[in-house]
């Protein structure tokens, strides 16, 4: 450690004199003081031998103990062979290679993005239009987000994906950890797509190794049964509007989203007409239901128990319609064997002989009472509002067989109406044969 020879009082009365000076203050350390007329301004130097050469290097430094601390490193490179001049631009690039590296890693991090800024992402470009995607918010919302929403996507590996199907599957929610892989893999494509990752993670993870194989249900509600459900409605506790539901299900072969966002604009029961708009439809396009005298009675009741004045069936809130899924939620609480899971007491009130029902299967069973009361295949498609299959027939045949569908809403709801006892003048049963 060299010696310093200039006290601190000393440093702090120096004074510029006519000609330039150089002080020394030990170790090779010295303060050079420019003349008056050039302004006295005040620097540091240090003074070493190299190669038998004497060689001068200016010292950046704000302060007297600043430039201290750099004479002692200096002499410490000297003790190593190193040249202090050739060392001190070597620790310049080296502070800015190391800026350069810091502020390259900033860039990188800060063009990182989150797996929920990429939901959000994919949600406000590929999704916008979707109809399902209240319910694609809600699963994400509740089984995705929370696991891995905070992670960044290019670190989300195999194991993060299988954690998510893996928490749905122990609560026993096979069908719903297919659809969440689905969806997943669904985004983490897109994510490829706009280069915010090179691999996707779900790629190697097949649908029916990591959940369960796809089921196609063929629950079908007997005439027996249909029967029964009439006996066994008033023990469900339902409110009017629900039972209403049930048997506009039944009877219109309509689907569960589009009964829950029904609105009274679109019912005409003078002209005995239920227009179901495009965006209300699963598959976009509108459809036009004539009301048998069944189907029109539950609409009648539902005007006479008159919730909301737009929608046929509101929230709780009165802010919209109700949500897809609380039909099928109080259908289902009402055939689970173990009350404490229900938040009913009538918790096997609906429980029929043929297994457990879903409103889909309404659909579905008003559908194949249509067939067995001798109504095409054909009409019946068109009765469900299914688009043709086949394209030559989508794009050439577009007949509406109006008057066909209908007789066939009539056939059933005739039918239904003796089945659950509303209606004692029916023409009986034989007699639909020979329509079709």
């Amino acid at each position: 450690m060299a010696t310093n020879k200039i006290t601190d009082l000393a440093y702090r009365n120096l004074k510029p004199a006519d000609k330039e000076q150089n002080i020394a203050d030990g170790g090779g350390l010295y303060i050079r003081i420019r003349s008056i007329a050039e302004g006295g301004a005040v620097s540091f130097r240090f003074r070493y031998l190299a190669h038998g050469k004497q060689i001068w290097m200016t010292i950046k430094a704000k302060s007297l103990p600043e430039a201290r601390n750099k004479r002692n490193t200096f002499k410490d490179w000297l003790k190593q062979g190193k040249n202090p001049a050739d060392e001190a631009k070597l620790t310049i690039e080296r502070n800015r290679a190391d800026q350069l590296a810091e502020q390259a890693e900033l860039a990188r991090l800060e063009a990182l993005i989150s797996v929920n800024h990429l939901f959000e992402r994919w949600v406000s470009t590929k999704l916008i239009e979707r109809k399902d995607l209240p319910e694609i918010k809600r699963m994400f919302a509740k089984d995705v987000l929370p696991v891995i929403g905070d992670l960044v996507v290019t670190e989300i590996k195999k194991g993060h994906i299988t954690e998510v199907v893996d928490e749905l599957i122990k609560r026993g929610s096979k069908h719903t950890a297919r659809n969440v892989l689905k969806l997943m893999r669904q985004m983490f494509r897109f994510a490829v797509s706009r280069d915010v990752i090179e691999f996707d993670p779900t790629a190697n993870l097949a649908l029916a190794d990591t959940t369960v194989k796809p089921t196609e249900r063929d629950r079908v509600l007997s005439q027996d049964e249909i029967k029964l459900l009439k006996t066994k409605m008033p023990d469900a506790g339902f409110i009017p509007s629900t039972e209403c539901a049930i048997w506009l299900m039944l009877s219109t072969l309509c689907r569960v989203g589009e009964i829950s966002k029904a609105q009274w604009q679109h019912v005409d029961i003078q002209n005995k007409l239920w227009n179901i708009p495009a965006e209300n439809s699963k598959n976009g396009k509108a459809h036009a239901i004539h009301l048998s005298d069944f189907a029109l009675a539950q609409f009648q009741r539902l005007a006479e128990f008159k919730q909301h004045d737009i929608w046929l069936f509101s929230n709780r809130g009165g802010t919209g319609h109700v949500c897809d899924k609380s039909l099928s939620k109080q259908i289902d609480s009402r055939q689970n064997p173990v009350i404490h899971q229900c938040r009913t007491k009538a918790n096997q009130s609906l429980v029929l002989p043929g297994g457990k029902w879903t409103p889909h299967d309404l659909r579905r069973s008003g559908a194949t009472l249509m067939g067995d009361l001798g109504v095409s295949g054909d009409v019946i498609e068109k009765c469900l509002n299914h688009s043709e299959e086949n394209k030559l027939k989508r794009v050439y045949q577009h007949q509406k067989l109006i008057d066909e569908k209908m007789a066939a809403w009539d056939l059933i709801g005739e039918r239904l109406a003796v089945l659950t006892g509303d209606n004692a003048n029916v023409l009986p049963f034989k007699r639909i044969k020979n329509l079709y």
